[in-house]
């Protein structure tokens, strides 16, 4: 009962990348910088595992970007001619590579490091791919000139990143989609379907992550517009319900969701985010243990996952380090207030 997990990054070391930065700039190259990326896994591999973490990720240090670290493998991506873009709806503005020719997989995408995860922990381990919605809008279209196609032409490219995951012994793949959130409509319309899309054929759990961003400016900026209750979970949790999809994660403690929104996922587990990554502040357990027994007012306890709101990566390392730990210890508190052994 009550099984955590983080939503998917966490802080580079300065001695791989640059801090507090969603898109930093990597410290090697090379051969150097590969085997880098290895040891950020393997310390945050044991730091989650000492802090009681129990489904591991492999907190996306191989990925530069959530989103771009996918893309580097796709054929007809021009990484080299970079253009500026609005993101999330002009929410942001980023420098986004250009889709420009037929898209394929130029081999195996995350092998090296989906792997070594596996092969370092004994417990269970989730593995993270950016959603089909949400790459539409982190990239400039300059060949397909329609979303949809563009997105289930990702979605097939995804479902076979996915299904070698699964054969590497991924136990959980879970698709990021804050786009959901920012285009209601087109999600329900294109954005689901193309969710299955790519994860059809999948038998390992698969799972949908969907959040209000990370804790920077423009995101805080953006949440503060969107009033006292933030209800765009409403208009996309029904399709998510009906999908095959086996988990949503959602943004919880600390933001204007209603929490009854989530008795509109019954019959999915969901994954509640316990942790605020837009706070430096670190959770007491008493005060995560009070969000789960909110949340079970509306989520069957076999089905509850505490979970971060979001990924933890423009953090500091030791503020993260210190929200895995209250993660942790929260949901064993849970566990014992709400009549589970620990």
């Amino acid at each position: 009962m009550f099984d955590t997990a983080i939503a998917g990054s966490l802080p580079k070391p300065g001695w791989l990348a640059e801090t507090g930065k969603l898109w930093p700039k990597w410290q090697a190259e090379g051969d150097a910088l590969a085997q880098a990326k290895l040891d950020a896994t393997l310390l945050w591999i044991k730091t989650q595992e000492d802090a009681g973490v129990d489904v591991i990720g492999d907190g996306e240090m191989s990925r530069q970007h959530f989103v771009h670290g996918f893309l580097e493998q796709v054929a007809g991506i021009d990484f080299e001619h970079k253009v500026e873009m609005g993101i999330r709806n002009d929410r942001y503005k980023a420098m986004v590579p250009q889709v420009v020719a037929p898209l394929r997989l130029n081999g195996r995408v995350h092998a090296t490091e989906a792997r070594f995860l596996r092969a370092h922990t004994a417990r269970r381990v989730k593995f993270t791919l950016p959603g089909p919605m949400t790459i539409v809008d982190t990239v400039a279209d300059r060949y397909f000139g329609d979303r949809v196609a563009l997105a289930m032409a990702f979605a097939d490219l995804l479902n076979q990143e996915a299904r070698a995951l699964q054969a590497d012994g991924v136990d959980v793949i879970q698709f990021d989609e804050p786009a959901f959130n920012v285009y209601m409509a087109d999600a329900v319309a294109w954005g689901v379907a193309a969710l299955e899309r790519a994860a059809r054929g999948l038998t390992c759990t698969t799972a949908v992550h969907i959040c209000y961003g990370y804790g920077i400016q423009a995101n805080l900026d953006w949440k503060r517009s969107l009033g006292e209750e933030w209800r765009q979970y409403e208009q996309i949790f029904p399709a998510l319900a009906a999908s095959a999809i086996n988990q949503v994660s959602l943004e919880c403690i600390h933001s204007h969701v209603p929490p009854e929104l989530m008795a509109l996922l019954a019959g999915k587990d969901v994954m509640v985010g316990v942790i605020d990554v837009a706070s430096d502040a670190v959770e007491t357990p008493e005060e995560i243990a009070d969000t789960i027994g909110r949340a079970l007012q509306f989520v069957a306890r076999e089905r509850l996952l505490p979970c971060t709101n979001c990924g933890l990566a423009p953090m500091k390392r030791e503020v993260a380090e210190a929200k895995l730990r209250a993660l942790a210890q929260g949901a064993a508190l849970a566990r014992a207030r709400y009549g589970a052994a620990p």
